[in-house]
């Protein structure tokens, strides 16, 4: 485990997750966009159809449904929410720490998953 005994990530630590997250928040709002923008064709065949966003939307599938692309959208809410609660829990020292272990989720897992809230053995349910 990545604890040491510590009880939370350093001020410094926190930063750099705050800068992951924030860039991660980005990318999100703008896939969020482009599926809105989809969703409601207010963008026609322009610039935003070669992003490279819309290719991988659009890879198996000439374009998507509007119902598919409602889906997306709902899961990018989800995931730009989640994100935010992470920014949260930075401001209140809490980030990083697993809400079922009370320890300190290793730095590797975070830097994959930003906004997770479980380590990998609590997420598993082997937290015994």
């Amino acid at each position: 485990m990545e604890a040491n005994g510590k009880t939370r990530y350093s001020d410094a630590e926190l930063e750099e997750f705050r800068a992951i997250i924030k860039e991660k928040l980005e990318a999100a709002r703008r896939d969020y966009d482009l599926l809105k923008a989809s969703i409601s064709n207010t963008d026609g065949n322009d610039v935003a159809d070669t992003s490279p966003t819309f290719k991988v939307l659009e890879e198996g599938a000439a374009t998507l449904s509007k119902e598919e692309a409602g889906r997306l959208a709902q899961r990018q809410i989800k995931f730009i929410q989640s994100l935010q609660a992470a920014l949260v829990r930075i401001e209140n020292k809490t980030y990083g720490v697993c809400r079922e272990t009370g320890l300190l989720i290793p730095k590797e897992r975070l830097r994959a998953v930003p906004h997770a809230t479980l380590s990998i053995e609590a997420k598993q349910g082997n937290t015994k």
